[in-house]
């Protein structure tokens, strides 16, 4: 048996990080198995699905690498076949026609709201002879489900799950003006297409039974089902927009990595030892169901920047560039220079270290492809360049246009021979110097960049301090 899965988010909002988990677990449970990972728009609610929602689920899905197999279901195109299932149970008796009126139903409603329960389907229809039909209503098509024993899911998330058949009502198949309902399209398309294995949000697990009675009416296997608890904030509540439930083009704007984001959604709620790190391949290999809690996870921003920050250390200097260049160069109207990209990647590994995401690391890199400018934005910065600071650096500028051997080390000991022969600490020209070179008080080791620099740019920024005697 070839594993096969799908990921099926209705086009009505963004791709949320609970919907790119369960999209996640779907493409490693497939990938693990060598099978196939699908994806369906569930369109047919037509009036709040859109061309943007759609756009954005294919956008967040390819930004998080999550390929698919075969081209998009949409299953708004497939509503004459889901419709024609729902006819070929009337014929074989396994549903009815029901000619339930406004009123009837809306007695029903009453009276469940009056016995605090939830408003269940009498049956008045099941046996009833279609003669007796009132005039000027046209039926819809209900389920003939079982009434007796118990329907049973053996899921593999949540283990053996059983629902008491009389607690659920013969559902509508098919609405009034021929429309198929949520639950038979949902049935129809997963047999058509060949799924195998339903791993989707708990929320979905009433359905489960619901969607297996059907399967069995219509003769067709029913697939194997993993419910997946879902994802809460930090205080245990359900995940909202309060606790940061953003779409996934807020995650990429914010500056997560996509290997980053795969790896921390799939330790949410997913565990294989004390592994934190995990790499794509190891998690293709690894990923079973039986590695899923049963408990909802808890969304941590803390520990998503923490496993960021070690895949910004881990990724390569020109592909890092080639990530912050955009952000470094919205506001201009010029493409990075070479100079500035060699710059870049020879400095940006240094300011890892401290980065969290790639806006933090872009912002922190900046100097290496622009001057500061004066008068200085940071007022630490502005200090240390005053008076006495100026003039060390006058001095110092002198010293560093006869160095031959531009690297740190070299950089380093012509800093300190200069600061030892007037008797000062080290730091009374590097501090000064990280000012006029970065406009900021705070940066890698200056030699290092000093030596990413280079000898005319950073002589050239020491020459635009106000202040600096150019003749010294």
């Amino acid at each position: 048996m070839t594993v096969v899965t799908r990921f099926a988010p209705s086009p009505t909002g963004f791709l949320h990080i609970g919907g790119a988990r369960t999209a996640l677990f779907n493409w490693l449970f497939a990938k693990h198995h060598g099978g196939e990972f699908l994806l369906r728009i569930e369109d047919t609610d037509r009036k709040r699905s859109t061309r943007e929602a759609i756009d954005a689920i294919l956008d967040g899905l390819r930004w998080l690498e999550l390929d698919w197999d075969r081209d998009v279901y949409f299953q708004s195109e497939r509503a004459e076949r889901h419709a024609a299932a729902a006819h070929d149970l009337h014929k074989k008796g396994a549903a009815y026609y029901c000619y339930c009126t406004p009123e009837e139903l809306a007695e029903m409603r009453e009276t469940a709201k009056n016995e605090g329960r939830s408003m269940r389907y009498d049956g008045r229809w099941r046996d009833r002879d279609p003669s007796d039909a009132p005039a000027g209503i046209a039926p819809v098509i209900r389920l003939k489900a079982p009434q007796d024993g118990e329907t049973v899911i053996d899921d593999q998330v949540q283990g053996p799950v059983r629902v008491a058949n009389k607690q659920l009502d013969d559902m509508i198949l098919l609405r009034s003006d021929g429309t198929p309902t949520y639950m038979l399209s949902v049935v129809v398309d997963d047999h058509d297409m060949g799924v195998t294995h339903v791993i989707r949000g708990d929320d979905h697990l009433t359905n489960a039974a619901r969607q297996t009675q059907l399967f069995r009416a219509l003769g067709w296997p029913e697939p194997t089902f993993g419910h997946i608890p879902l994802i809460h904030g930090a205080d245990g509540q359900k995940l909202s927009k309060r606790h940061g439930a953003l779409g996934i083009d807020a995650y990429r704007e914010m500056g997560y990595l996509p290997a980053a984001l795969r790896n921390y959604l799939l330790r949410l709620g997913w565990s294989h030892g004390d592994d934190e790190i995990i790499s794509t391949e190891q998690a293709t290999e690894w990923f079973d169901l039986g590695g899923v809690g049963k408990s909802p996870s808890r969304m941590d921003f803390a520990k998503l920047e923490h496993v960021n920050g070690q895949y910004l250390r881990d990724t390569p200097a020109p592909m890092l560039v080639e990530l912050i260049s955009s952000r470094l160069m919205e506001n201009s109207d010029f493409p990075l220079s070479v100079v500035a990209r060699e710059r870049l990647e020879a400095g940006v590994g240094s300011l890892t270290e401290r980065a969290k995401n790639l806006n933090e690391l872009a912002a922190m890199a900046r100097f290496y492809v622009f001057a500061p400018e004066y008068p200085l934005e940071n007022e630490k910065a502005a200090k240390l360049l005053g008076d006495d600071g100026c003039a060390l650096l006058s001095s110092f500028a002198t010293d560093l246009s006869t160095v031959e051997h531009w690297s740190a080390d070299k950089l380093e000991e012509t800093a300190r021979n200069f600061t030892e022969s007037r008797d000062l600490g080290l730091g009374k020209i590097a501090q000064p110097l990280r000012a006029a070179l970065t406009g900021s008080n705070a940066s890698p080791g200056i030699f290092e960049v000093l030596q990413v620099l280079g000898k005319e740019e950073a002589l050239s920024r020491l020459a635009a301090v106000p202040g600096v005697n150019r003749t010294a």
